[in-house]
C-alpha cells in the first residue's frame, strides 16, 4: 500500500513565440555545457512508473511525494534544478500572483505547515522569519495577505516607524526561502528516496515527452514552458528581476506595495545574501537582466533600508512567474491509454503551494496506477 511522506523566476521586447522560442533554444544551449556529474543519461534504460517533466520546486516536490509514496519516479527537464526558475524566487511564503481557485487556501495551508517543520533544519534553508508588509496608501487591512486555511497574525505597526513614503503597514511572521539551498535539499531527498534524476533535455512537445518514456503515468510542471509544450496558451509570464547583494546583517524582511499592483519592493534576507526586487512585468519572456532596473530596485530597496547602500552586488537573476487564470492540477487520458496529471500555473506562489499541489497531483497518480 503507498503511503504518503512529507510533503520564481530566471528582456526582447515582447511575449511573441518568436521570443519565447529564442529564449527557449538559448537555454538549451547553455545547458549542454553545464556538468551533469551524479545523474542518469538523458536515454532512460530502466522502465519507472512516473516520468516527471520538470526539475524546479513543483516537479522536485511532486517526485518526492510519489517516491517516498514507493513509486519508481525519474525527473527530466530542460534545465537542473538549480538553473531553473525557481531559484530566483524570494521566498516568502504567500499567495502572490495566484489565479482565483477555491483550492487555493488548502494548498497554502499544507505547505506553510510542511515549511514551519522544515525551519528546524538548516541544510533546507527554511527559517520563519519576521517582517514587514507595508503600503504607500491608507489601508484597514495588509495588501496582498495570503489565502489560506493558515491564520496569519497582524500586527500593525506604530506610528513613525514606517520607511518614508510608506503609510500603512503591519508586522507579521511567515517562513521565508532560500531557493539555492532548498532547492539542493529536495533534489537530495529525491534521490535518498530513489528518484532518478535524468541529463537536462528539452522537449517540443508533450508528446516528445511521452515518446521518451514508458511511464504509466507523466507529471507535467513545466511552468512558463506549459504555454508551448502542453501547449497550453493560457499560460502568461510575468517577468521578475532581482539583485543578489551581501547580507550587511539584516534579518527581517520588507515587502511594499504601491498604488500600482506592480509597484513592488521586497528585501528577503537570507543568511549571507539579501534578495532585493522587483519587477512584475506581464508578458516578457526575456531571461536578461536590465542594467537600468537593477540600478532602480538597488536605490529603492537602500531608502527602505539605508544599511543595503553599498551592499558588495553578487549576482542578477531575471526569472518568468508562470501566471494563469486558475492552476491547473488534474489528470488527463493521452491517446495511448496513458495518463499525464498537469501541475503548473501557480503564478507568484509555486514555492508557497508546492506540498499541497504535490500531494493532490500524487493522489491523482496514484489513482491512475490503480
Amino acid at each position: 500500500m503507498y503511503k504518503f511522506g512529507w510533503q520564481g523566476w530566471p528582456l526582447a521586447s515582447s511575449g511573441s513565440d518568436v521570443a519565447r522560442g529564442q529564449a527557449r533554444r538559448a537555454d538549451h544551449a547553455t545547458l549542454t555545457s553545464l556538468s551533469t556529474a551524479g545523474r542518469a543519461p538523458s536515454i532512460f534504460s530502466g522502465v519507472s512508473d512516473v516520468f516527471v517533466v520538470g526539475a524546479g520546486v513543483s516537479g522536485l516536490t511532486s517526485a518526492i511525494c510519489l517516491a517516498e509514496a514507493g513509486l519508481s519516479v525519474a525527473i527530466q527537464a530542460a534545465e537542473p534544478p538549480r538553473a531553473t526558475t525557481s531559484v530566483v524566487a524570494g521566498a516568502l511564503w504567500g499567495t502572490h500572483l495566484v489565479g482565483a481557485d477555491e483550492r487555493v487556501p488548502g494548498w497554502a495551508g499544507q505547505t506553510h505547515a510542511v515549511l514551519t517543520g522544515l525551519a528546524g533544519d538548516p541544510a533546507t534553508g527554511v527559517q520563519v522569519s519576521q517582517g514587514v508588509m507595508a503600503d504607500r496608501e491608507e489601508q484597514d487591512e495588509p495588501p496582498d495577505a495570503p489565502n489560506a486555511t493558515v491564520p496569519v497574525e497582524y500586527t500593525p505597526c506604530a506610528p513613525g516607524t514606517l520607511p518614508a513614503g510608506y503609510v500603512a503597514g503591519w508586522r507579521l511572521t511567515a517562513p521565508l526561502v532560500s531557493m539555492p539551498d532548498y532547492l539542493s535539499y529536495l533534489e537530495t531527498r529525491f534521490l535518498g528516496a530513489g528518484g532518478t534524476m535524468l541529463e537536462p533535455r528539452w522537449f517540443a512537445t508533450l508528446g516528445d515527452a511521452a515518446r521518451q518514456t514508458e511511464a504509466r503515468v507523466i507529471v507535467s510542471c513545466p511552468g512558463t514552458g506549459a504555454r508551448d509544450l502542453v501547449p497550453d496558451p493560457s499560460v502568461t509570464a510575468v517577468r521578475g528581476q532581482v539583485v543578489v547583494v551581501a547580507n550587511p546583517g539584516l534579518t527581517e524582511f520588507f515587502v511594499g506595495m504601491g498604488p500600482d499592483p506592480d509597484d513592488l519592493t521586497y528585501v528577503f534576507p537570507h543568511r549571507d545574501t539579501v534578495i532585493l526586487g522587483g519587477t512584475q512585468e506581464h508578458d516578457r519572456w526575456s531571461r536578461d537582466p536590465d542594467p537600468g532596473t537593477a540600478q532602480r530596485i538597488l536605490a529603492e530597496c537602500a531608502a527602505v533600508v539605508p544599511r543595503l547602500r553599498g551592499a558588495p552586488v553578487l549576482e542578477h537573476r531575471v526569472g518568468l512567474r508562470p501566471a494563469r487564470p486558475r492552476v491547473r492540477l488534474e489528470a488527463e487520458r493521452l491517446s495511448d491509454g496513458r495518463s499525464v496529471i498537469h501541475n503548473y500555473g501557480h503564478g507568484g506562489a509555486g514555492v508557497s503551494l508546492s506540498w499541497g499541489c504535490a500531494q493532490d497531483a500524487a493522489r491523482l497518480a496514484l489513482a491512475a496506477l490503480g
